[in-house]
């Protein structure tokens, strides 16, 4: 008994003793957590997004290519069926089946119409086959009229002269009336056989009309005109064509066979930082799918218009990067994280956004552990940290979060405080010239109506006083924008400014 009551004993010593040196442990690491180091070395400054795969080239899987003929009536055909996004289709393999419902109904009004003109040309024949009958039976009958004419005049020789003359007007009439009979018999044939050709080639065409329409119809079911992968065609709305999605003769891509040994990520940059991002810059690219893989690649296209993505407020601007290489198990429309890297800088000491704090005018500062506050002076930053210029060493300890009676540090770095305040200002103006220089060459005579109202909503209220003040005769300067100016010094404020203390 009294055994058993030891071992209790000591095991519950040992469990208390090791929650005290756990406890410890944890609320040292917990302090720990509180600081960090002021750091020196490489600093990149990074804009970070998401971006969408797709193949560099790709080849269209279209509707048949007659849709866009002139002798074609089709409205909207709509795809009956598909077969799944994914699936490897080597050259002459079904595709896709297009709804023939709408474009029977049409081709059924064509054959109407080609009926309609074979017997209108059947009805023309047989009445100019009829009139001209009848025709040739008036000639024959003023042919005689003439010869009885001719014959009464020979008779007439021995009578008086007046029978005479009777019987020669009434030959050179009955001349007059067949000469004419004559000749109005070979107009009637000559627009008999006009009218009956005009019916014929309005026929000829209806026919080749009907055939264009019957061969168009034996190619509504699809087949890949190349190997490769089935993937569905994105719409300018971001949603894919699928089953029951309707196509036009104007975009009759059904789907696509992209080349998927070159790969680019699309992805939309905020007006924010599309100053930053330039063509040439180097890009490190992750994809959700497949986590443990990493990619490297390089911006080829940024776009000089911004647009507003459905469903958002915010504008943005789309950025094309080429992915390097090539790698097999990448696929269109896989999610990509994309950082590009917009600039890089040497053996420079960086601290994070957490451990900067700022004055109520805006001077920035960092606590010390060792009790102190201290002015520094800030350069260019990233998403997780902020480049010291001066003001800070390496290995320095400095406060994650605002100390508990903080407002008791000693400040230290006063004579900085010039320095940050003559930053802005030059700053300030850089930006303001910056403005008035870009805006010009931008909002030119080429520019379409839709670029020019995108380009004005894409403008600032300091570009947009810049513009005014330029018409007044009172701005200067030539270039153009790239989103909305002053997008690094916008971020880096409002990183500092707002943890104010």
């Amino acid at each position: 008994m009294k055994r058993t009551i030891i071992i209790t004993t000591i095991v519950v010593a040992v469990a208390v003793i090791a929650m005290i040196v756990i406890s410890r442990i944890a609320g040292k690491e917990d302090l720990s957590v509180l600081f960090t180091d002021v750091k020196k070395g490489d600093f990149e400054v990074v804009v970070t997004t998401t971006g969408e795969l797709q193949a560099e080239v790709s080849l269209d899987i279209k509707a048949p290519d007659g849709l866009m003929s002139r002798n074609m009536r089709f409205g909207g055909i709509k795809i009956q069926d598909l077969v799944p996004e994914g699936t490897e289709v080597k050259e002459g393999d079904y595709v896709a089946t297009l709804d023939r419902s709408s474009v029977d109904n049409t081709l059924k009004d064509e054959l109407d119409r080609q009926e309609q003109l074979e017997t209108e040309l059947l009805k023309k024949q047989l009445d100019t086959t009829i009139n001209l009958a009848n025709l040739r039976d008036d000639l024959l009958n003023l042919k005689f009229n003439l010869e009885e004419a001719e014959i009464t005049l020979e008779q007439s020789k021995y009578e008086p002269p007046t029978t005479i003359r009777q019987a020669r007007i009434t030959l050179d009439k009955a001349e007059r009336s067949y000469e004419q009979a004559v000749s109005n018999y070979a107009l009637k044939v000559q627009q008999a056989r006009a009218d009956i050709k005009d019916t014929e080639l309005q026929l000829a065409k209806q026919k080749r009309k009907v055939e264009e329409m019957q061969a168009i119809i034996q190619k509504f079911v699809i087949m890949a005109p190349a190997s490769g992968m089935v993937i569905y065609k994105r719409e300018w709305g971001g949603a894919k064509r699928k089953v029951g999605s309707e196509i036009s003769p104007w975009d009759p891509v059904v789907a696509t066979l992209p080349d998927l040994t070159s790969m680019i990520s699309k992805t939309y940059v905020n007006e924010i930082d599309i100053s930053k991002v330039k063509m040439g810059q180097r890009v490190r690219l992750s994809v959700d799918a497949f986590p443990e893989k990493s990619y490297t690649g390089v911006v080829t296209s940024v776009a000089n218009i911004g647009e507003q993505l459905p469903n958002t407020d915010a504008k943005v601007f789309e950025v094309i990067t080429k992915v390097d290489g090539s790698d097999p198990i990448l696929r269109p429309s896989m999610t990509t994280g994309t950082q590009i890297i917009t600039q890089t800088f040497s053996d420079v000491i960086y601290i994070p956004l957490e451990t900067v704090f700022a004055t109520t005018d805006s001077v920035p500062f960092v606590y010390k552990k060792d009790g102190v506050r201290q002015v520094v002076v800030l350069g260019e930053s990233n998403e997780n940290d902020i480049i010291v210029e001066q003001g800070l060493k390496p290995g320095e300890r400095l406060y994650l979060s605002i100390p508990e009676e903080g407002e008791k540090f000693r400040l230290h770095g006063e004579d900085l405080i010039a320095v940050v305040k003559e930053r802005k200002k030059q700053k300030a103006e850089e930006d303001k010239k910056a403005q008035n220089r870009e805006i010009p060459a931008a909002f030119g005579p080429d520019m379409t109506p839709e670029q020019r109202k995108a380009f004005m909503q894409n403008l600032t209220p300091e570009q947009r006083e810049a513009m005014r003040a330029m018409r007044s005769g009172t701005g200067t300067g030539q270039g153009r924008p790239q989103g909305a100016a002053g997008g690094d010094t916008t971020k880096s404020q409002q990183t500092v400014v707002v943890r104010t203390r």
